[in-house]
């Protein structure tokens, strides 16, 4: 794996290194020991995966709150996604900036969302599956989320949002 910095302090993308043969190919996904020398959470409570039947598909913005804050490790199993991420963590350089990747089966690439972040995706292509590894189980009471097109986080989206859950289109915009 080659871990890649983003603008987002302790934000990372990751790319996968393919061992290929006539079978098709071999990659890590995890390491515990990898992430823990790199500081990155190596914690995992859960794992989830999400189906996305129809391009422009908008699962976001969501995020958890202390003490349940959780860090995420987000790849694309099949398909194609803008992977968006928000630094809400008060008093960092990163506060309020958004930082977004395209990850796709094909490119091999995974983003490593640190506790103190919202997250969400548009799927850039019908069927796409979304695998999450979650570092704490889900705790219902500390969900939280804010508008996908909040204007003063200006989030900017390459295409039109066709589907997306009366949840998410009815969040507020962010409040600290």
């Amino acid at each position: 794996m080659n871990f890649l910095p983003t603008p987002l302090e302790g934000a990372v993308l990751i790319e996968l290194e393919r061992h290929r043969d006539e079978r098709g190919h071999f990659a890590r996904t995890f390491c515990s020991e990898e992430f823990a020398r790199r500081g990155l959470s190596a914690e995992i409570a859960q794992c989830s995966v999400s189906l996305n039947r129809r391009r422009g598909t908008l699962r976001g913005m969501h995020y958890q709150i202390a003490p349940h804050q959780e860090a995420k490790l987000v790849r694309c199993g099949r398909g194609r996604l803008l992977d968006v991420i928000v630094d809400l963590r008060a008093g960092t350089p990163g506060y309020r900036r958004w930082h977004a990747v395209e990850l796709s089966a094909d490119n091999a690439r995974m983003i490593y969302v640190p506790e103190g972040f919202a997250h969400g995706f548009l799927t850039l292509a019908d069927d796409t599956e979304v695998v999450y590894q979650i570092s704490r189980p889900y705790h219902p009471e500390s969900a939280r989320g804010f508008r996908w097109n909040d204007p003063s986080i200006g989030i900017q989206w390459p295409e039109t949002v066709r589907v997306i859950s009366e949840r998410d289109r009815n969040y507020p915009d962010f409040q600290p």
